[in-house]
């Protein structure tokens, strides 16, 4: 028989980063017994660091990090995209999510940079945040600063758009019938 998990509403990190910075904007949530931090882009490295390296916090590993298109979602949310960031602390078998969100200031419906799709790297704090910002560049178009070789890992280089963004057909716009086969021969 499965047991209930109590719910964190006290997760202890919170109360030291409320303390650790007074001055700006955090949110917490909890659902299903994990706790998530919002905080606004331009903190989001500073409140990092200070997870990795606070002895009280001790986020020593990421796990993920991962894109979220809250386009045509139900409730209300602070923006369109969000980049979602998976913490474990090994010391205290603890797991913490950081999450921030990012409002597109242009049509997202193509590959056009867009200044407000922007987030710190965290590659200097954890190097194996790398491929998994990368991921979330290519198939979201979010751009991470900092990052020490931002470039398309799973779609090709001129691939002309962002394909998990839920604005993107879902047959596609006609890549695959463009495609061009690549055999041994032209490796």
């Amino acid at each position: 028989m499965a047991t209930a998990s109590k719910p964190n509403l006290d997760h202890p990190t919170f109360a030291i980063l409320k303390e650790a910075f007074p001055a700006i904007t955090l949110r917490g949530t909890e659902y299903r017994g994990q706790s998530t931090l919002i905080v606004e882009p331009q903190d989001l490295h500073k409140v990092m660091t200070f997870l990795k390296n606070d002895p009280r916090c001790d986020y020593n590993f990421l796990s993920d990090v991962v894109g979220i298109d809250y386009l045509g979602y139900p409730a209300p949310t602070i923006g369109r995209f969000a980049v979602v960031y998976n913490l474990c602390s090994y010391e205290r078998d603890d797991r913490f999510f950081v999450k921030v969100f990012l409002d597109p200031s242009i049509p997202t419906d193509g590959i056009e940079e867009d200044p407000a799709l922007y987030v710190d790297s965290v590659c200097d704090l954890w190097p194996g945040a790398e491929w998994t910002e990368r991921e979330v560049f290519d198939m979201y178009g979010i751009r991470f600063r900092n990052h020490p070789d931002l470039r398309r890992i799973l779609t090709w280089k001129e691939f002309p758009a962002h394909p998990l963004r839920k604005d993107y057909p879902l047959r596609g716009r006609g890549e695959r019938e463009t495609y061009r086969v690549i055999d041994r021969t032209d490796a």
